[in-house]
């Protein structure tokens, strides 16, 4: 499962530290301009993603190009050892076009058309602004595709939003016709016979609307799969005339902390390269732990989309944010942790937003590498440039792979299906937090994961897990089933098996196509009140060796065995008794069933159990304190250890007797370790050893 990838760029085959940069924003001060090249070797940065919103300053009229200033910027790039993402910037288009062509503005659900102003208030579909975008970027690729300080194209800004205007409307409808067929099939997947919506003819289709209709989940779930084809449509479009003057240079999107409105999984083979946007609020508890299991799972899931490459943590901020609720500081340690908590699962580059504080408007308190003072004299300078310091003694680390044998399902469209239900728990179901607690177990063990959706290939791992796989799309069940057959480890959880792709329900039983990987029956669903409780009594004797009881909340199934045997029953009710926790055999494998929504310290103890027992490896066969993790990235001979300390106090972490060293250093290791508050350690072991 190890492997050695190229670096993203033959020209940098280090990794790429460095910010977002608007030399758009000073080419009133030339000063600015050259004071930048000497803070960046400073940084130790060697990158930069350029002209994201630099539109109106490329064509400030229409068919007017103004190039003088980014030639500059570039030139200056190629001759100090510096390098560049080079964007293209239809994230956020210039006044002129807005007036001269009002069709490019979005309408909304409610269908009014917007004013002017903030990004990505553009409709995709437009033919209006597909031109002026192609034209853009064919300009830009003509001049620069082969410019020695180039190194990749940067599509865009994190695309997102949807248009319901006339174009966005003949879209929708064109794209259901080519699905569907005929209106009879249409009908039928949407179950339009209810509330008499039948459609009879293609022109009555129209997007969910809060005047109209939104109550129909075939339909909002399909609104949803043709505004992620037709983001991906306009990103080939972007992609096409840049690949004309060079097929070498790599292309990526930046996305954003698992956002909702984009199926990201849909981009994989549109994108060369994988890059998010990380901002985690640190410091709002003393302990880090559980915003640090979140974006680990972000950085897996990025990791995942491209099957284990290595990834860019596009942007990340130095030091604060501007727009979340509080703008706390990064405490000493913090943003050499949080960076290299990206390394850890797979990015190759840490980048931020941004290079240089925006003097007004909407960022000018974001944080950057350089703040307003306009010097390197500052703590968070320090803080880059040591960071960048450390990341050159680990280009070794460069291109090697993270060797997960567990992964868990993270499926988008069955995440738009699950909150779209209505029922059985309307006041919060809480997918994304279901999901992060069945990671976090595995995260706070030290297990590598792949975050995965429902379509991938599961015969590589030891142990899957499928919270709340609420949508069963034709197939999966069927490979689930062989996964598990042939010796895998499977879990599930309640209220899975539902529906299928069309959100039609399964008739028959629940859990529809898992019903018998699982062996059990899901009779009914119960959603509880915030202050109802219930519990899970464990079985004496049990295969797991699990003992004691555990409380459980939100949501409770009333299941019946069918093969499978209880591991554990319900405390309390009237279906006090009852299976709560189950496995099936089934060939050479195993899968469980909770059938309830636990409270910790459950989920610590059963996935220590199932770990074991699937024989999943842990990056370090020792017990971590909790908050702290261990995270691996390997070339096959030699392993990266990452020891990441987010419990928001000092720890020590003792070993599993391997020979270690210090893989910034190259000093040998004791067996215990301390790790500072907001600590990292990154050490180097033989593979296999």
């Amino acid at each position: 499962m190890s492997k050695k990838y190229p670096p993203i760029s033959g020209k940098l085959p280090v990794f790429m530290h460095g910010a977002d940069y608007n030399p758009d924003q000073w080419l009133d001060s030339p000063e600015v301009l050259e004071e930048d090249i000497r803070l960046m070797k400073l940084a130790h940065c060697n990158v930069m993603a350029v002209g994201i919103f630099a539109w109106s300053a490329i064509e400030p009229e229409e068919g007017r190009f103004e190039f003088g200033w980014l030639d500059a910027v570039l030139d200056r790039f190629a001759a100090n050892g510096i390098y560049a993402w080079l964007a293209t910037p239809s994230g956020a288009r210039p006044a002129w076009m807005s007036e001269t062509y009002p069709e490019v503005l979005r309408v909304g659900g409610n269908r009014v058309r917007n004013l002017h102003g903030a990004r990505h208030n553009h409709c995709f579909t437009s033919p209006v602004y597909r031109e002026k975008v192609a034209i853009m970027n064919r300009k830009l690729a003509e001049r620069y595709a082969n410019h020695p300080a180039i190194i990749g194209w940067h599509i865009s800004n994190e695309y997102g939003g949807e248009c319901h205007c006339d174009y966005c409307q003949d879209a929708f409808r064109g794209w259901l016709q080519r699905k569907y067929g005929s209106m009879e099939a249409l009908n039928k997947a949407w179950w339009a016979t209810f509330w008499s919506h039948t459609y009879t003819s293609w022109s009555q289709v129209e997007s969910p609307s809060p005047q109209g209709e939104n109550g129909v989940h075939g339909m909002n779930l399909d609104w949803k799969r043709f505004v992620t084809d037709q983001t991906v449509d306009f990103c080939k479009a972007e992609i096409a005339p840049l690949r004309e003057y060079n097929k070498e240079l790599p292309v990526t999107a930046n996305m954003m902390d698992l956002f909702e409105g984009l199926d990201y999984w849909k981009f994989a083979d549109v994108l060369d390269v994988i890059s998010w946007d990380a901002y985690p609020t640190w410091h709002e508890h003393g302990d880090d732990g559980k915003l640090a299991a979140w974006f680990s799972m972000n950085h897996d899931i990025f990791r995942s989309l491209k099957g284990g490459q290595p990834f860019m943590l596009m942007e990340s901020t130095p030091s604060l944010t501007n727009w979340q609720g509080v703008s706390k500081l990064k405490r000493p340690g913090m943003h050499k942790l949080s960076s290299l908590q990206a390394v850890a699962h797979g990015s190759d580059t840490v980048q931020y937003f941004q290079w240089r504080k925006s003097r007004g408007s909407s960022e000018k308190f974001h944080g950057a590498v350089v703040d307003h003072v306009g010097h390197e004299h500052t703590r968070v300078f320090r803080d880059v440039a040591e960071l960048g310091e450390t990341l050159g003694k680990l280009s070794d680390v460069i291109g090697t792979s993270v060797p997960a044998e567990a992964a868990v399902i993270f499926d988008w469209e069955n995440r738009w299906a699950v909150k779209d239900a209505q029922g059985p728990r309307n006041m919060g179901i809480h997918y994304e937090e279901t999901v992060l607690q069945h990671y976090r177990a595995l995260w706070e063990q030290g297990v590598p994961v792949d975050v995965v959706s429902m379509d991938a290939d599961f015969s590589k791992y030891k142990l899957v897990v499928a919270p709340m796989l609420y949508m069963v799309r034709p197939g999966v069940g069927e490979r689930i089933e062989a996964f598990v057959s042939n010796g895998g480890t499977f879990v599930g959880t309640y209220w899975s098996g539902v529906v299928d792709e069309n959100d039609l329900c399964y008739l028959g039983g629940f859990p529809g196509p898992l019903r018998k990987t699982l062996g059990i029956w899901a009779e009914e669903a119960e959603g509880l009140y915030n202050h109802d409780r219930n519990g899970i009594s464990l079985v004496e004797g049990n295969a797991l060796g699990m003992s004691g009881t555990f409380e459980s909340h939100e949501l409770c199934e009333l299941v019946h065995l069918e093969g499978a045997e209880a591991l554990g029953a319900y405390t309390d009710d009237f279906y006090a008794g009852r299976p709560a926790l189950t496995v099936n055999k089934l060939g050479d494998g195993r899968a469980y069933y909770l059938a309830t929504r636990a409270r910790e310290p459950f989920y610590d103890a059963f996935y220590g159990a199932i770990v074991a027992e699937a024989g999943v490896a842990r990056v370090v066969e020792a017990e971590l304190p909790a908050g702290v993790t261990a995270q691996l990235r390997t070339d096959g001979e030699r392993d990266y250890v990452f020891l990441l300390n987010f419990s928001g106090r000092e720890q020590a972490v003792t070993l599993d007797g391997r020979d270690y060293s210090d893989a910034v250093t190259g000093e040998k290791v004791d067996d215990t370790i301390t790790i500072a508050t907001n600590g990292v350690k990154v050490l180097r072991r033989t593979r296999g050893e």
